[in-house]
């Protein structure tokens, strides 16, 4: 929790109210997300428990901002998951930076399980500015025909591995026949299990996942019991799942930064509503300095920030993550500003080829601008969109 953040509460799945740092604010959104070809694209969710938001009130007199100016809005309302992969408003929230940057304007955070949920909420002016994986990104911007957000900023990248049985599963070449878990259909990770699939020569059907391989479409939340019982032989999941599944027996077969050039890939990155951003460019400035001061914060003090995204998964999701998991997760992911737009085009691509999803048209899909603005008065080199910049 952000310094001076206001006393607020959760509602539990039984109705009962108790303290907490948000209030369950529960959205249609996630079901409505799988009826089309480009909704089935979503994100991953493996770590919170339930929606919700919470307020942070800042203290104008403490915290005023590095300019001491007061910024074109009041408020700024954020989304985001309780999970590894969104260390970065995890820990800069828990240590203050965002609020440092924003000074009087108060942040208003949201929580979400899912992608769908948090680009419907963008939408409908519910949130501002999210961090979210690639695929809803994609998702949101297409069915908005380029409308409605634009990817600012960069934030992690890697943290997805293939774990499996290692006693029905020794090698690659063993896969044909088993049964290999993914989060959701069409989701970053069920996209890049199908692509690598059909690049080792294997068919399997997306919709249904049968075939060479038997792709299982499993929550994140009851992959480990799922993995106990046998009914999966292994799973491309992202951190902490992967990991906790190594404490369960399985072995790394594959970490999905091997096939990436560079061994980088976009899992995490910054969206704003073209709304806010046209009206409150100050404040999404002030946000994104926030980050990319978070960011080099992680990366100087890995182990403090480690215990700070912890503690913030504890208060969000009711359970913090033990070392055994804690540790190898967060060890895998990489945060940086770069937004690797090149990457995001190919995890396009890769559901296209995988029958998820029409050919998107993504010109325009990002803003960096502000970003650049932020990473030249840092001393830092400017980051590229891929050509998608611009329609």
């Amino acid at each position: 929790m952000a310094p001076n953040q206001a006393p607020s509460h959760r509602v539990s799945s039984h109705g009962h109210t108790r303290p907490h740092a948000g209030r369950i604010r529960r959205t249609a959104a996630a079901a409505a997300a799988g009826l089309t070809a480009v909704a089935l694209l979503s994100a991953c969710s493996y770590g919170s428990k339930a929606d919700k938001s919470s307020d942070t009130k800042a203290d104008a007199a403490a915290t005023a901002g590095d300019s001491g100016a007061k910024l074109s809005a009041d408020t700024v309302k954020i989304g985001y998951f309780a999970n590894l992969t969104h260390g970065t408003p995890l820990v800069g929230l828990q240590e203050g930076f965002f609020q440092k940057e924003l000074g009087a304007t108060q942040i208003k955070t949201q929580v979400f399980n899912a992608g769908p949920a948090e680009i419907e909420a963008l939408n409908a002016g519910s949130i501002d500015i999210g961090w979210i994986g690639p695929s809803p990104a994609i998702n949101g911007y297409t069915k908005s025909e380029g409308k409605s957000l634009k990817i600012i900023g960069g934030s992690a990248s890697g943290g997805v591995k293939l774990v499996v049985n290692p006693d029905k599963i020794s090698s690659l070449d063993d896969l044909k026949g088993k049964k290999i878990a993914t989060p959701q259909l069409g989701n970053t990770q069920d996209v890049a299990l199908l692509n690598y699939l059909a690049g080792k020569g294997y068919k399997v059907d997306a919709a249904s996942g049968a075939g060479d391989v038997s792709v299982v479409r499993t929550d994140n939340k009851v992959t480990p019991d799922a993995y106990k019982s046998g009914s999966i032989d292994g799973a491309w999941v992202p951190e902490p799942t992967a990991s906790k599944l190594v404490t369960l027996g399985a072995k790394v077969l594959l970490n999905e930064k091997d096939v990436w050039p560079d061994k980088k890939f976009v899992i995490t990155n910054i969206i704003v509503s073209q709304k806010f951003l046209k009206e409150h460019p100050d404040v999404v400035e002030a946000v994104l300095r926030g980050s990319v001061k978070t960011n080099a914060f992680i990366k100087a003090n890995s182990d403090k920030a480690k215990a700070d995204a912890n503690e913030a998964i504890k208060k969000e999701a009711g359970n913090a993550l033990e070392p055994a998991v804690l540790d190898p997760a967060w060890a895998d992911i990489d945060f940086l500003d770069d937004p690797l737009a090149n990457t995001l085009q190919a995890e396009a691509d890769h559901a296209v080829t995988a029958g998820l999803l029409k050919k998107p048209t993504l010109n325009g899909i990002y803003d960096l601008t502000l970003l650049n603005k932020v990473l030249a008065a840092q001393g830092q080199a400017a980051v590229a969109d891929a050509g998608l910049g611009a329609k």
